[in-house]
């Protein structure tokens, strides 16, 4: 029996060492962006790094712990230095901030990565409709996805599949926006330029508010920009109804990709949607349901 067992105990061995090689090889940290409500992004190169989108890695910082690993999505294209975006959210994620707001070098001058590694987000690209949601920081495997597929447009990538995005970001207060609020408001004007303004649809709900915000959204309602954001599309305040947004694809679109990261409660929520607004009829649509938790 000791044949059986010693080619697994051998391949696992090798693995082992693969991996600590693959960890001990050198990481440089380009660029380090503090972003409105706590959030730290960390622009970074390592050398053989090959990363597709949905993807996230484990960071370690020695000068914080020695053991601490901490899974980050992706938040770049493949084509770009990859990038991380890291909450206050632990006393972990407290000492990284603190680190980097007084001194940066030391604090980063020997990170580690792990990874890159899998997710469900990857299959993306498998759908020509393509449902997105994020919850609060959980929008950083879409950053990834909403910057490759507008790459892929420019490039003209005849492997394309997606043709249409509409993507749904969930956040508490308006602050959590902010540091995303770049990126979205580049691909506008990008794809207004290159008329492809219909290849992205989002939708903005802030869950969260007080009275003055909500007055400034509605006095301001009739202005072209939204007041929250300074984007086209205007701010939600509530929550969504998913029943409404699930109705909404009665088209002959015959299959569309849902993906999620966010908490368990909304996932139970959007499979619930899912299931009951897909159609046996393959002439009709059809949700499958993707998710990922943080």
């Amino acid at each position: 029996s000791w044949k059986w067992v010693l080619a697994p105990i051998i391949l696992y061995v090798f693995e082992c060492i693969l991996q600590v090689w693959h960890v001990q090889q050198k990481v440089v940290v380009t660029k380090v962006v503090m972003h409105p409500a706590c959030v730290l992004e960390l622009q970074m190169q390592k050398r053989g790094f090959c990363m597709e989108v949905g993807q996230y890695i484990f960071a370690n910082c020695p000068a914080i712990s020695l053991l601490e690993w901490h899974p980050f999505t992706l938040t770049s294209a493949p084509k770009e230095d990859f990038s991380i975006h890291i909450q206050v959210a632990g006393n972990w994620t407290e000492r990284i901030w603190g680190g980097c707001t007084s001194h940066p070098g030391p604090a980063l001058a020997k990170i580690k990565v792990d990874g890159p590694f899998g997710m469900a987000s990857e299959d993306v690209f498998q759908y020509k409709m393509a449902m997105l949601v994020g919850a609060g920081i959980g929008v950083t495997p879409f950053a990834s996805i909403l910057k490759s597929i507008w790459y892929k447009f420019q490039q003209a990538d005849q492997t394309l599949k997606t043709k249409k995005i509409y993507f749904y970001w969930l956040c508490r207060d308006t602050g959590a926006f902010a540091w995303f609020n770049d990126l979205l408001a580049s691909l506008e004007q990008k794809m207004a330029k290159s008329a492809k303004a219909d290849l992205l649809t989002y939708r903005l709900f802030l869950t969260g508010w007080n009275t003055s915000i909500a007055n400034n959204g509605a006095l301001h309602f009739d202005t072209a920009m939204d007041t929250v954001m300074g984007l086209r599309h205007k701010s939600i305040f509530g929550w969504p109804m998913w029943n409404m947004e699930f109705a909404a694809w009665l088209q002959p679109t015959p299959v569309v990709g849902v993906f999620l990261c966010g908490p368990e409660a909304l996932a139970k929520s959007l499979q619930k949607s899912c299931h009951q607004h897909s159609s046996l009829d393959p002439r009709k649509v059809k949700f499958y349901f993707n998710k990922e938790n943080f």
